[in-house]
C-alpha cells in the first residue's frame, strides 16, 4: 500500500474530528455543546455552519446558525434557561406550573431556592425513612436542650415541697410526699429531664409495696413531673409517668365495726379521741377531715356539720347532719375552741393504737367511715342522700355497701349513746 492509498482514509479521519469537535458554553453548571460542520450546497460548494444542542424539551435538537456569534448567544440562552429551570417550566403542564408557583410562594419567606428544599426534604426523607419531616420537627423543638433547665430530681422534690407548704397543704400530705419522692430521688441523682418512662415503670415495678401505696407513688412521682414541667424542668408534654402502666389497687372487702365493737371504743377513749372515733363512726367525715376541721364549724344548734370544700378529699362543700346520737356525744365539748384534734397526726395514731389496746378491738381499715355509710343506708335506705352526706357518688354507695347490715343493726348503731356501761352493754346485746 502506497502514501497516495493511505491519504484518502487520513482525510476522512480528520473530517470526521472536524465535524464531532464541539465547543462548550457553560452557566453554572450547566453546558450547551456548539458543533462546527461543513456542509455542502446545492450547487456543490461548501460552507460552514454552527450547530447548537438543544436539550430544553427533553430530548437533543440541532439549531444551525451561519454566523457563530448568533450560535454564540443562542447557547448562553439555553444554558441559563435550563439552569434556572425556566425551561423546564416551559414545558410544564398547567397544574404543574400552579404547584411550582405555589412552592416557590410558600418558600419564599425562608429564603430558601426551591432546589435546596427538595435536596433537604430527600436527605432528611432518607434519615428518617419515610416522610416524618414534621414529626422530627416537633420532636426537636419540644426536646431542645437549651430550651430546659437542668436540675437533678433532688432538687425538684425539694421546690415541690416548699411549693406545697406554702400554698398551705397539711403536714401529713407533705411528710407522705416527701417519704415517696425521696426514695425516688435516691434512686435517680440525675437531671430529672433525663428520666424516660421505661426508667419509672421499671422503678414502679421493682417496688415493694402493696398495690394501693405502689398507686399512691405514681401519683406523687407524676405531680413531681407536672411540676417540673410547668417550670421548665421538663420539656413540655415530656412527663414520663403520663405513658406508664396505671396501678389498679382493689380495695378488698368492706369491714365495718359492729355495734359492740363501737361501744368499747367509745368507752376505752381518751377524752381528746373521743370526738374522733364519735364524728367517724356517727357522721362518716374522713379521718383527714377531722384532723382539718374546727368546732366552729360543729354547730350542734342547727344540727349540721359544715365540710369546707378546702377541707373536703373531694374539694367539695357538704353538709352533714348531727343525728340525735352524735349531738350527745359531741355535747360535753361545745364550748370548745380551735381544731378538734389538736395534735399532730402521728399523735392521732397513737391515740387510736391506745384505744385499740384497752378496748381489745381490732381495728379496721377506714372501718369507722365504713360503718356509718353502711348503718345510715341500712337506716335510710337512700344511697343518694347517704351519699350527698358521705360525700361520695351513690353508685359507690348502692354498690358496695348496700345489704352489708340490717336495718335493725343500724338502729342500734344509731341508738349508741354516752351512757352507764350497763345501757352500751345492754345495747350491745341487742344488737347481737
Amino acid at each position: 500500500m502506497t502514501f497516495a492509498d493511505i491519504l484518502p482514509t487520513f482525510d476522512a479521519m480528520k473530517s470526521l474530528k472536524r465535524k464531532t469537535a464541539a465547543e462548550i458554553v457553560k452557566v453554572g453548571n450547566v453546558t450547551v455543546r456548539i458543533y462546527k460542520r461543513q456542509r455542502t450546497t446545492a450547487n456543490g460548494k461548501s460552507r460552514i455552519i454552527f450547530e447548537v444542542a438543544d436539550y430544553t424539551n427533553g430530548v437533543r435538537r440541532l439549531i444551525g446558525f451561519t454566523d457563530h456569534a448568533n450560535a454564540r448567544r443562542k447557547a448562553e440562552t439555553l444554558a441559563g434557561q435550563l439552569s434556572t429551570g425556566a425551561a423546564t417550566a416551559a414545558t410544564m403542564r398547567n397544574s404543574e406550573a400552579a404547584s411550582y408557583g405555589r412552592a416557590i410562594e410558600l418558600l419564599r419567606p425562608t429564603d430558601t431556592s426551591l432546589e435546596m428544599a427538595a435536596s433537604t426534604f430527600a436527605k432528611a426523607f432518607k434519615i428518617l425513612g419515610g416522610d416524618f419531616i414534621i414529626e422530627a420537627a416537633k420532636f426537636y423543638k419540644l426536646h431542645r436542650a437549651d430550651k430546659v433547665t437542668q436540675k437533678t430530681v433532688a432538687e425538684i422534690v425539694e421546690e415541690l415541697i416548699a411549693s406545697k407548704k406554702a400554698r398551705g397543704k397539711s403536714a401529713k400530705y407533705l411528710t407522705d410526699l416527701r417519704y415517696r419522692l425521696s426514695k425516688f430521688a435516691e434512686a435517680f441523682s440525675v437531671n430529672i429531664s433525663s428520666v424516660t418512662t421505661s426508667d419509672v415503670q421499671h422503678w414502679l415495678d421493682e417496688l415493694e409495696a402493696a398495690p394501693q401505696s405502689a398507686k399512691n407513688f405514681r401519683t406523687v412521682l407524676h405531680t413531681l413531673f407536672q411540676f417540673a414541667e410547668s417550670r421548665g424542668y421538663v420539656f413540655k408534654g415530656g412527663n414520663p409517668v403520663t405513658d406508664t402502666e396505671a396501678i389498679t389497687a382493689n380495695a378488698g372487702q368492706i369491714e365495718i365495726f359492729t355495734p359492740e365493737e363501737i361501744s368499747l371504743l367509745l368507752k376505752s377513749a381518751s377524752e381528746s379521741f373521743r370526738p374522733i372515733l364519735a364524728l367517724g363512726a356517727f357522721a362518716g367525715l374522713r379521718t383527714a377531715e377531722i384532723e382539718r376541721i374546727e368546732w366552729k364549724e360543729i354547730d350542734l344548734a342547727s344540727g349540721f356539720i359544715h365540710v369546707a370544700g378546702e377541707k373536703s378529699k373531694t374539694r367539695s362543700r357538704r353538709l352533714v347532719p348531727i343525728v340525735a346520737n352524735l349531738k350527745q356525744w359531741l355535747a360535753p365539748y361545745v364550748a370548745a375552741t380551735g381544731k378538734v384534734w389538736k395534735g399532730t397526726n402521728t399523735d392521732l395514731h397513737e391515740a387510736r393504737g391506745a384505744t385499740v389496746a384497752a378496748a381489745k378491738v381490732d381495728w379496721k381499715n377506714n372501718g369507722l367511715r365504713h360503718s356509718f355509710i353502711s348503718y345510715r343506708l341500712a337506716e335510710i335506705q337512700n344511697a343518694a342522700q347517704v351519699a350527698l352526706e358521705a360525700g361520695n357518688s351513690p353508685n359507690i354507695v348502692f354498690k358496695h355497701y348496700r345489704e352489708l347490715v340490717k336495718p335493725a343493726t343500724a338502729t342500734t348503731w344509731f341508738a349508741i349513746s354516752p351512757e352507764t356501761p350497763e345501757n352500751v352493754v345492754q345495747l350491745s346485746k341487742a344488737a347481737k
